[in-house]
């Protein structure tokens, strides 16, 4: 059977025949060694046909395809030219060798051409993209590299999809940094406080706060040089006169030991640093509360910057998190937990990430599971809103905060809330007012819609099953009426043939009853009879034994 391979080069389709493959075999170790050397590999494997790509454009649409595992018109069009044709009724004697199963598969599906691939054929295709430019002899030095260098670059663009106004990336870059921020800060923070103790150990509990210790330390230095002159800018650095005050009368009597002027420069760089750090830390969360309302401004009037940039983190890009359904996105962040539940066969969590928002802090104990699956189908919508839309708006993600206010108002009070479409019917308006995109709004009004035909819907099927009951309360009453008009005579007649029958059972049973009772009085009889004549024969018997003794 011969074999043909397809290879996609930057530059164009090509078609390959092997052949001789008895002689190597088709073992793959064979093949590794055959693939360096182009004079052995070069009598196995043959050029059958090439077919140049007409733009970049062209190539990375093609490219595009093929990754895709789709084949486009160009590349069926150059394989049904240069291959053998398939009949429908004969196997064919030939098969085609391709990098991907993927597009093998729809090879398959749309010509009939049988596709394989394996580890046998990716080492002969290894070889061919190895010693490619050996095939193609009308190819200039260096022009292979420039077309794969060009396709290479549209491609990673295309990919990307780089767009400057609504990159997620970082939204998802800016909250790792700022939880290591976080640890970062809270770690430094806790050594300067220790090393700063041991010359000035009342301070730490004067002073709370980790970035004002860090600043009263700074202004303080040496705490014997601490003195009434310096109340009003240590007042200026606290914000507090009594703290003040109480800082100054305890580095009177501190017990602390006196530092070298070397181990004091050393302890006032560290506390620079970590000011700094806070700083640091105090901007780049400024930074990614303009970023949410930039890219997700419904997410965030919802639930918040700080836990939409986690949820949008945890699933990948923003896109990757309005594909979730809400049940997946109640619990995104608690994998754990779920798997560890399916495996023992336990209960499975009720939230993940969206625990953090106020909103389950708030409910009580019994119904915060039933406000997650809420708030994640909140959450679920405004996702999509923001990934879609084509202007950003926080107008649907204000609304439903408040129905997510009246749902805990609802299931705290017992208030009933608004309906879901009156609620997005004023979302709507609003939009409308502030110029929001047309496609938005159609797929909001088409949820709109679709509730309302539900609601619809629903009450026609209530409808309906009153209707029923009617009738069938109708019946009954038809049937009453009956039974005491006119056809109230079979009904007694019946009933009559049935008491009847009862009665004749009943003297059936009983005359049973009474035969068999009759019998068994006529065995007891008999049974007394014989117990009475072997008691008569034993007594002859002794009378008589009786009599010979008296003779003897």
């Amino acid at each position: 059977m011969a074999l043909y391979m397809l290879y996609e080069a930057a530059s164009g389709y090509s078609l390959f025949l092997a052949h001789g493959l008895d002689e190597i075999g088709q073992n793959t170790e064979a093949v590794r060694g055959s693939v360096s050397d182009m004079n052995r590999f070069g009598k196995v494997v043959q050029l059958v046909a090439f077919h140049p790509f007409e733009s970049a454009l062209d190539a990375l649409n093609q490219c595009n395809s093929v990754s895709e595992g789709a084949m486009t018109d160009e590349l069926r069009n150059f394989l049904e030219l240069n291959l053998p044709k398939v009949k429908g009724v004969k196997k064919p004697k030939f098969s085609l060798g391709v990098s991907d199963h993927k597009i093998g598969s729809h090879i398959f599906e749309v010509t009939k051409i049988p596709c394989e691939s394996n580890e046998f054929i990716h080492e002969l295709l290894r070889g061919v993209r190895l010693h490619f430019d050996r095939f193609i002899k009308d190819l200039k030095p260096g022009d292979l590299e420039k077309a794969q260098l060009g396709l290479g670059h549209s491609y990673s663009r295309a990919k990307v999809k780089f767009n400057v106004n609504r990159v997620d990336n970082m939204v998802i870059q800016a909250i790792s940094l700022l939880d290591t921020l976080d640890k970062d800060v809270n770690s430094f923070s806790m050594r300067f406080r220790e090393w700063y103790s041991w010359h000035f150990p009342e301070l730490v509990k004067i002073v709370n706060d980790n970035y004002l210790f860090a600043k009263v330390a700074k202004f303080i230095e040496d705490k014997s040089k601490l003195s009434e002159d310096n109340l009003p800018e240590l007042t200026e650095v606290l914000g507090d006169e009594d703290k003040a005050k109480e800082v100054i009368e305890a580095a009177k009597a501190s017990m602390g030991q006196d530092l070298n002027p070397v181990d004091m420069i050393n302890i006032q760089m560290f506390a620079q640093r970590v000011m700094e750090l806070a700083e640091y830390r105090k901007n780049i969360h400024e930074y990614l509360i303009e970023k949410m309302n930039g890219i997700a401004p419904n997410l965030a009037a919802l639930i918040g910057e700080i836990v939409g940039a986690r949820l949008i983190s945890h699933a990948g890009s923003l896109t990757n998190l309005a594909k979730c359904p809400s049940s997946t996105l109640q619990i995104l962040g608690a994998e754990k937990a779920l798997f560890r539940a399916l495996k023992t066969r336990g209960n499975t969590p009720k939230y993940g990430l969206i625990f953090h928002s106020s909103f389950i802090g708030r409910a009580s104990a019994r119904n915060k599971g039933r406000m997650a699956r809420y708030l994640a189908n909140k959450c679920s919508i405004a996702t999509r809103i923001d990934c879609f839309a084509e202007n950003g708006t926080n107008v649907f993600g204000e609304k439903l905060r408040e129905q997510v206010e009246e749902r805990l108002d609802f299931y705290d009070k017992g208030v009933a809330p608004r309906k879901n479409i009156d609620v997005m019917k004023s979302a709507m308006e609003t939009a409308n007012d502030d110029g929001m995109s047309t496609f938005c709004l159609f797929i909001i009004g088409s949820t709109t819609d679709a509730d309302t035909n539900m609601e619809e819907a629903a009450s026609e099927k209530k409808s309906k099953k009153k209707k029923s009951k009617s009738e069938a309360a109708e019946e009954e009453d038809k049937s009453t009426v009956t039974t005491n008009g006119d056809g109230a005579e079979p009904k007694s007649e019946k009933k009559k043939k049935k008491k009847e029958k009862r009665k004749l059972d009943d003297d059936s049973n009983g005359v049973a009853a009474i035969e068999v009772e009759e019998d068994v009085a006529e065995k007891k009889k008999k049974k007394k009879s014989k117990t009475e004549s072997v008691d008569g024969g034993e007594a002859d018997g002794e009378v008589k034994k009786k009599k010979k003794k008296n003779k003897d």
